[in-house]
């Protein structure tokens, strides 16, 4: 059903100081800064030939990003995006099998512009899984 990796995003504490490590330290093709409001960050996409790699900042008090920073002060791993063609056949089939769809399992438009839809760690190995459609 999930088909390639599209992301892997990682919190950050300072959006600017991750952004100059990737591009400075790595050489790494930095993006420029998102804020997503519908999904309470602000975000950076570094793009690899195979994947990128998402820098999530939080955008506002209420941002969810925040939770985790405050857990993991010098930020972490927080998600990972795998493509399916259909979110919506990928949800029910995911119902269907016992996990638990975050947010009410609605898709939401993600940063990409595209429907996404979150996954609960807890049925998933302690990994938050995000779902988006291609």
């Amino acid at each position: 059903m999930i088909g390639r990796l599209n992301h892997v995003a990682i919190a950050v504490p300072d959006l600017e100081a991750a952004s100059d490590q990737y591009r400075q330290m790595l050489g790494a093709d930095v993006g420029a800064p998102q804020d997503e409001l519908d999904h309470g960050v602000t975000v950076v996409f570094i793009a690899l030939p195979n994947t990128k790699i998402e820098l999530l900042y939080p955008l506002g008090e209420n941002s969810p990003i925040q939770g985790f920073l405050d857990k993991n002060p010098s930020g972490g791993i927080h998600h990972i995006c795998y493509e399916v063609d259909d979110i919506i056949v990928a949800r029910d089939h995911l119902l269907e099998q016992g996990a638990r769809v975050l947010g009410g399992g609605e898709p939401k438009i993600g940063a990409h512009g595209k429907p996404v839809l979150f996954l609960h760690p807890k049925d998933f190995n302690g990994c938050l899984i995000e779902l988006e459609q291609v």
